[in-house]
């Protein structure tokens, strides 16, 4: 994601000034350009990341943010897997992902509005920030909202029957063994929160491509803001 704390370091390749934010560009720029630079390279940077991640295997097929089996069932997993139930574990990890992947599509407008929302001292704080300072930023701005989001998806998703018509027999199993504590994990809320992770996983793996390698430049008011070496 072009995210403002990455966009920094295009204006400083571009030779913009960041002693102020009232103080236009060396290169005569406006500052009223800049900010609307750093806005369109978010919005670009949220349109990617959230169709990444709601795309059929964006979840599924990408191991960074593969959700696998919550960790109070690893023991079921382990179960199923000795008694060779290996396809009915993949089905069901498989189901979480696709349950992930349908909640992401919902991220794209809340994501837009906080960056809508920006004020320019925020932009300022974020330059100063961390390596990940604005996808941190972002985080703090939308979480609550996403989880709030994707929630009813992905109880959606789970009501379907997709995910405990796979997950029954697994826990069944295992629940059936002597002297075993059944397991009944939330997976409502263990995969709404995975997905969060997940597309602020991505969220800042594309603001280290961007500080590593600044040169996507898709539009005329990009080019010019961060292009001109004035």
């Amino acid at each position: 994601m072009r995210t403002i704390a990455s966009v920094f370091l295009l204006m400083m390749a571009a030779g913009c000034t960041t002693t102020s934010p009232t103080t236009g560009p060396r290169s005569g720029l406006r500052s009223t350009e800049v900010a609307e630079g750093l806005v369109e390279a978010l919005l670009v940077g949220a349109d990617k990341s959230t169709a990444s991640a709601s795309k059929v295997d964006g979840f599924w097929g990408n191991v960074a943010i593969r959700i696998l089996m919550p960790p109070e069932a690893e023991k079921v997993k382990e179960v199923a897997l000795k008694v060779g139930l290996r396809p009915a574990v993949e089905r069901f990890e498989l189901s979480l992902n696709r349950a992930a992947e349908d909640a992401a599509k919902e991220a794209k407008p809340i994501l837009v509005k906080a960056i809508r929302s920006i004020r320019f001292r925020d932009v300022w704080q974020i330059l100063t920030g961390g390596p990940h300072a604005a996808t941190d930023y972002l985080r703090n701005q939308t979480e609550t909202q996403l989880l709030g989001a994707f929630r009813p998806v992905v109880q959606g998703s789970i009501g379907r029957a997709e995910v405990t018509k796979y997950w029954q027999p697994l826990a069944q199993k295992y629940n059936s063994l002597p002297l075993v504590r059944p397991v009944n994990p939330d997976l409502t809320t263990y995969v709404t929160q995975h997905t969060v992770n997940g597309l602020f996983t991505l969220i800042a793996e594309e603001e280290r491509l961007i500080r590593e390698n600044p040169i996507a430049r898709i539009s005329e008011l990009l080019k010019k803001v961060f292009g001109n070496k004035g």
